[in-house]
């Protein structure tokens, strides 16, 4: 299986010219195949547009027809569905990948936590990718050559190596994963992907979809936190996003936000739409077309095509195989963070020529959305 991280060198698979206007799900597919990845309903590719907004490559529609930019076409593997209980997980690989993920947003700030938590957690990492404390290995202040946080402070480098020399000995890199991973779930952002916006007073805020509802974060404190179970609908007109929330004795309570453009509520509300359905519903059967607007109104139109984790953990339990091989990719060190793929690059070369193919790399190049 190839290594994953930063330090690696560009992987490539090719899809051949013919393929240009295969769905979405081919192309998952086929990653998901390379990295050897059973349970993969966790994850999903995202991209970004030429006015910089993000979005999920949806699989039942055509990937050319999706991608507005020229190419080649940067796109990245990322976990887009948080999983609620990352230890039961069935296997080693995907576990890697959420943590990778999960790291990865340590990193970006969006994983916040107070500071001994902090430490604790960049001490996994560091017991995960370089192992035990060696004093001939790691000299003083070794810690400080990684970055796991957006901003270190010297007492916090020094908790991290103190933490990882005498707390963390002859934990395996499974293990100390595994352990990042249950610490990191406890916390009230884990799995928080952050959607910029502000409130109906003109107060930022950022709006993000978790495995156990709908959160509103105004600088760092959590203001709101709704249940999936509570969530009623959710629409957007233009730049207008409105979470209807079921209160007692039949209240219904109405949160509405502003998106910096008609597009990021756009894709808000679909994400709310594709998380409310994977974490909130038994199984497939029950997904609807949902529409975006009122029932007389011409609106956005929208159906989330996949498995409920219900049924994804249900599909994982039925795994029998041997476990595969995972090449973990140590750290450097440097200021950069690893992190699940460092861009999956779909690039598609001109129609006339003879050696017109896609390919697609995983490795190093690439923005990271």
């Amino acid at each position: 299986m190839p290594r994953l991280g930063i330090d690696n060198e560009p992987i490539t698979r090719v899809l051949p010219s013919s393929q240009r206007d295969a769905k979405g799900q081919h192309l998952f597919d086929l990653l998901c195949h390379h990295l050897n990845l059973l349970e993969k309903d966790y994850f999903g590719i995202r991209y970004v547009d030429p006015d910089k907004q993000r979005h999920w490559l949806e699989f039942t529609k055509g990937i050319a027809k999706q991608l507005r930019s020229r190419p080649p076409f940067i796109m990245c593997f990322r976990v887009k569905f948080y999983p609620p209980d990352p230890a039961a997980l069935k296997e080693e690989i995907t576990r890697y990948l959420v943590f990778l993920q999960v790291k990865r947003d340590l990193y970006h700030g969006r994983l916040l936590c107070k500071t001994s938590d902090a430490a604790l957690l960049a001490a996994y990492i560091l017991q995960a990718e370089i192992g035990d404390y060696d004093p001939g290995k790691h000299p003083e202040g070794y810690s400080s050559k990684f970055q796991f946080l957006p901003k270190h402070s010297e007492k916090l480098e020094r908790r991290i190596a103190e933490i990882h020399r005498s707390e963390l000995s002859g934990l395996s890199p499974a293990a100390a994963e595994l352990c990042f991973l249950r610490k990191a779930q406890t916390l009230e952002t884990y799995g928080v992907d952050p959607h910029p916006c502000k409130d109906v007073s003109g107060n930022s805020a950022f709006l993000a979809f978790t495995p156990f509802g709908f959160i509103v974060l105004q600088g760092n404190k959590r203001v709101h936190f709704i249940k999936w179970s509570d969530a009623t609908k959710m629409k957007f007109e233009g730049k207008t996003f409105h979470l209807y929330v079921r209160e007692k004795e039949e209240k219904r309570l109405v949160l509405t936000f502003i998106a910096p453009t008609p597009e990021a509520c756009k894709h808000l509300w679909k994400c709310g739409v594709e998380n409310q359905s994977f974490y909130k519903l038994e199984n497939s059967n029950q997904v609807r077309t949902v529409s975006s607007s009122n029932l007389f109104f011409k609106g956005s139109r929208f159906r989330y095509s996949g498995r409920v984790a219900k049924e994804v953990m249900e599909s994982s339990a039925k795994i029998k195989r041997d476990p595969p091989e995972i090449h973990r990719a140590g750290m450097v060190p440097s200021r950069s963070c690893p992190s699940i793929s460092h861009g999956l690059r779909f690039e598609q070369r001109s129609a006339d020529s003879q050696e017109s193919r896609t390919h697609i790399h995983h490795g190093r190049s690439g923005v990271s959305p």
